[in-house]
């Protein structure tokens, strides 16, 4: 079904009409900005990636339009199945008339449900069912609301962020207070132990291929 179409007047004249398609789907990039980050891996990945700036010690590099886009693709690369599984279960049948809009959309959604719910913990879970007063209510995760769904999971992958930046943050850690006590053993106190730590911490990331390491850890962390 084309989105714009031409119309012949009776007057002879030529009009073009846009079908309601057009304003779905403009509805559906308002909400996009929400999606990304909320039903996607692109929050674990962003704090791990900023947390990692903070350890290393670099404030502005790499800038965060990098990092963004970093995230993006990585996104991206992880929600690929995902997306291939709606598009071919949701958005084609729809295209070609088989399926309504709302039937459509509920198919959408269930690959979706699938990707959450494999990275959401179970007490995040229970906890919002709690707070909902939805506790045994339902019989299964199947029958579990969107609504419940996506801040347990959202909460999820903020616990699972910091974690990994925790692990991130030991090695360098160890290097400042190395340094740092060096220097106050040489009496240079007056000197910043960042400035001298600094290069050790780039050094020792780029000797270990700490780029590919991370990425590669976040792609296998989660379970799609």
């Amino acid at each position: 079904m084309p989105a714009l179409t031409l119309v012949d007047n009776e007057d002879g004249t030529q009009s073009y009409s846009i079908t309601i398609q057009v304003l779905v789907m403009m509805t559906l990039l308002s909400f996009l900005p929400a999606i990304l980050i909320m039903m996607t891996s692109f929050t674990r990945i962003i704090i791990v990636f900023s947390i990692l700036r903070q350890a290393v010690g670099l404030q502005q590099t790499p800038s965060n339009q990098i990092l963004i886009g970093l995230a993006l693709f990585l996104s991206a690369f992880i929600m690929t199945p995902v997306w291939q599984d709606v598009n071919t279960r949701a958005i084609q049948p729809y295209l070609n008339e088989e399926l309504e809009s709302q039937q459509a959309l509920q198919v959408a959604v269930q690959p979706f449900r699938k990707f959450m719910l494999a990275q959401t913990r179970e007490s995040d879970l229970t906890l919002f069912l709690d707070i909902s007063k939805s506790t045994g209510k339902y019989a299964s995760l199947d029958e579990v609301p969107m609504t419940v769904i996506i801040p347990a999971f959202v909460t999820s992958e903020l616990k699972t962020a910091f974690q990994i930046g925790f692990m991130l943050f030991i090695p360098f850690l160890i290097i400042d207070l190395v340094v740092a006590s060096v220097l106050m053993a040489m009496g240079m106190m007056m000197l910043s132990p960042l400035i001298v730590s600094l290069p050790f911490k780039i050094m020792l990331f780029v000797f270990v291929d700490g780029w590919a390491m991370i990425i590669g850890t976040l792609a296998s962390s989660f379970n799609v």
